[in-house]
């Protein structure tokens, strides 16, 4: 297994008879797997699908998405991720900015109403659709779609085709578009190269430590989003077996963790909370004692120490679109309150993490909060087709700034506060708000705490809204009071306000808390009571 990877198509190249996917209680080997990508690869050349072409892929986690994205590098096509959250104005500005050429999708899946959405898409933006390739399974047929693209290909007819040789690119080509997740602004397409794509992968694959001899992978993130992309490629670096779920069900996973004996499992906080709600037993998974996760529902702050207690000890990881998911991870073996933190040492020593002041732009010493800047392979290309944003992107010496408030530690590694855009600066400080919202979140009837800042009469100042558990009243004095003691003056709430749920956006790497329109409803308040 080659540790300085040519192209993406050496991490199933030569791969054999050990098991890269189980997908429907059916193994797949790795074999099976290249053999699949190559005649897919020979399908769409005789498309007219070549180098630097894209193809939009909107599609559940099957073996074919991974098939498709192996043959997308064999070609060197790039592959568009669209998730299957989205709904009609996000496909079709993807596909349209993008200027795919093959959409590929499964009509018959019944958790997206694919063709419905399609219907809805602004017929302008599918113009350029050339080649519309419909995945099915058991039997199905083509369905009519609601636009007419110059040809509609059934997939099986693509994995059909004579497997093709295909040489190795000479250079760091292209190969996968993945969105940002912006809110206020069109998303960008970071694009990622094949060789940082397999590099990672072995790294991910070394730091996680996924080359163990028992090693069986729970494939339930989506692979339209790097958290469940850069797991898979993690576990095909690694030879190891992911269980694959079209679609995370926490019954069906849990069934799935026990008959495969699961030992590794990256997820997001509301996924792992469902997953252990399976079960009454203390300890409902024997074989999966530890798990990397992403915290984004603030109601679930207390799932590390639950989930320690039924037999899972959970870590945090750190990572983005534009240096992949699971940059860096905490040990699972530190103290619980150390290694649920967000961040922790990259997966590689190749990996470079500091951290700027965003005014000064000075360099920081570990221990002081700035932007996180990062270096190594797992980097970027660029923002595709945008090569001012791509430009603004990196500093002179080639760190990608993250757009992230952190901290490096002296210890090693770095420590993930907040994004820049959520930073609240009170009195001249640069404050996370994660401080303020875990100091609220003590008091017995708050479930969960966000916030954000406001300009008063007197100053920025923070605005706490919270969710409360059920039963609970809020007491907003006695909340600001409690702050008082236990914060510096400056971070204390101006106001807590009490919601029935926080707004939320869904992403491919899980739901997302909108702390713009936490702002927009703090800025309101202020305006009427002005």
């Amino acid at each position: 297994m080659s540790m300085s990877p040519r192209s993406l198509a050496e991490l199933i190249d030569h791969g054999g008879s050990n098991t890269a996917l189980i997908y429907r209680d059916r193994p797949i080997s790795i074999g099976e797997l290249a053999d699949l990508s190559r005649r897919l690869a020979g399908g769409l050349k005789n498309l007219g699908i070549g180098a630097g072409d894209r193809i939009a892929l909107w599609m559940p986690n099957v073996p074919a998405y991974l098939g498709l994205l192996f043959a997308c590098a064999r070609l060197g096509a790039i592959a568009v991720s669209v998730n299957t959250r989205f709904r009609a104005a996000e496909v079709g500005d993807i596909i349209s900015r993008s200027g795919a050429k093959a959409l590929v999708l499964w009509p018959g899946f019944l958790g997206v109403p694919f063709l419905d959405i399609l219907k809805e898409v602004e017929p302008t933006r599918l113009a350029g659709i050339e080649t519309v390739v419909v995945y099915g399974e058991e039997g199905e047929t083509i369905p009519g779609l609601p636009f007419q693209p110059k040809r509609i290909v059934a997939y099986d007819t693509l994995a059909a085709t004579t497997p093709l040789a295909f040489g190795f690119p000479e250079k760091n080509t292209g190969f996968a578009i993945f969105t940002t997740s912006g809110t206020t602004k069109a998303p960008k397409f970071v694009l990622q190269g094949q060789q940082g794509v397999a590099a990672h992968g072995f790294n991910v694959a070394r730091g996680f430590g996924y080359l163990g001899p028992d090693t069986v992978m729970l494939q339930a993130l989506p692979l339209c989003g790097v958290f469940g992309f850069t797991q898979a490629m993690a576990g095909l670096a690694a030879r190891k077996p992911m269980v694959m779920m079209p679609a995370f069900e926490p019954l069906a996973a849990a069934d799935l963790i026990r008959r495969y004996k699961v030992t590794a499992f990256n997820g997001t906080d509301d996924m792992i909370h469902r997953l252990l709600e399976t079960s009454k037993d203390q300890v409902p998974f024997p074989t999966l004692t530890e798990a990397g996760y992403a915290a984004f529902n603030a109601a679930l702050a207390d799932l590390p120490s639950w989930a320690e207690k039924r037999g899972l000890r959970l870590f945090g990881l750190y990572g983005m679109s534009e240096v992949h998911a699971l940059f860096s991870r905490f040990d699972p073996t530190l103290p619980l309150a150390l290694r649920q933190r967000a961040g922790g040492v990259p997966v590689s020593p190749d990996y470079k993490v500091r951290t700027r002041d965003p005014e000064s732009g000075v360099l920081l010493p570990h221990g002081q909060a700035g932007e996180l800047e990062f270096r190594g392979a797992s980097v970027m290309l660029e923002y595709f087709n945008d090569p001012e944003a791509t430009q603004g992107a990196f500093t002179e010496d080639g760190y990608i700034k993250s757009g992230d408030l952190g901290e490096t530690l002296a210890e090693g590694g770095f420590l993930f506060l907040t994004r820049m855009g959520d930073v609240l600066r009170l009195a001249g400080f640069l404050v996370s708000p994660a401080e303020i919202e875990a100091t609220v979140q003590e008091l017995p009837g708050i479930e969960g705490a966000q916030a954000v800042a406001v300009g008063t009469k007197a100053g920025t100042k923070a605005v706490v809204f919270v969710v409360l558990k059920p039963g609970a009243t809020l007491d907003e004095a006695a909340t600001i009071a409690h702050c008082r003691k236990r914060i510096a003056n400056y971070k204390v709430p101006h106001r807590v306000v009490a919601l029935e749920a926080f707004p939320t956006t869904a992403s491919a790497n899980g739901t997302k808390i909108q702390r713009t329109k936490l702002r927009d409803m703090a800025q309101g308040m202020r305006e009427t009571a002005g």
